[in-house]
């Protein structure tokens, strides 16, 4: 099985839609997934990831099956250099894994971003990511996923940034507070993570494509810098 993670095309976050230029990008965005094949499309309930998926659905012919689960992280923000964000942006030269040079793989229990309610909540993410996979024919054990039944099936969802980045997290076993700081996907990009079935038992998640925006370089446009906050340009 083959999973398009796709981040909501530009937002107006004020109306949670769309700006002018985000309808622009779902339409190029829609007409390049239908290029894909796909067999199912999930958004989440949110205005501007279904209105992004309108687009895809559009093209496909395919009906939007709501997620609950996938809408963006409602996560405390944080208080950074004087700013109030969301957590995922969070400065990475504040994060141990990095400013320390060591990589704790898989035990986040010494960094404050996954203590107490915040652990808590990624927790139900990683829980209602394990059911809507097993509802796809694979279980999770211990990071893998054991096949109950193998799959070719192409499946996009149309979610978020924060939310985005903390599901691949789970799935390729990338400690969060990680995924967020060193990782970013663009509005209307699209990210592609492949169940490679070497065995005939298990499946591992594997990234063969990262916030690719092909679609809009197609069309003569450029990707917004949504989220990052540093010196782009």
């Amino acid at each position: 099985m083959q999973i398009f993670l796709i981040r909501h095309a530009d937002p107006d976050y004020a109306i949670d839609d769309l700006t002018e230029f985000g309808h622009q990008e779902a339409e190029a965005l829609g007409k390049r997934m239908a290029s894909i094949g796909l067999d199912e499309l999930y958004a989440s309930p949110l205005g501007r990831a279904q209105t992004t998926a309108s687009y895809i659905a559009k093209e496909t012919g395919l009906g939007i099956q709501t997620e609950a689960w996938t809408r963006e992280l409602d996560w405390s923000e944080i208080m950074s250099e004087g700013t109030l964000r969301a957590i995922w942006d969070y400065p990475g030269e504040h994060i141990l894994e990095l400013s320390s040079g060591k990589r704790q793989w898989g035990d986040e229990t010494d960094h404050w971003l996954m203590q107490d309610e915040y652990r808590k909540r990624f927790s139900e993410l990683q829980a209602a990511s394990d059911e809507f996979m097993l509802r796809h024919h694979y279980r999770r054990e211990n990071g893998l996923y054991r096949m109950v039944q193998p799959s070719t099936k192409k499946i996009g969802l149309v979610c978020h940034g924060g939310f985005g980045l903390a599901w691949l997290a789970h799935l390729l076993q990338i400690p969060l507070s990680l995924a967020w700081s060193v990782f970013w996907l663009a509005p209307s990009s699209v990210t592609t993570v492949l169940l490679e079935e070497r065995s005939k038992e298990f499946a591992v998640p594997r990234c063969i494509g990262m916030g690719d925006v092909s679609h809009l370089y197609a069309n003569g446009m450029n990707y917004r810098p949504r989220g990052l906050l540093g010196n782009h340009v």
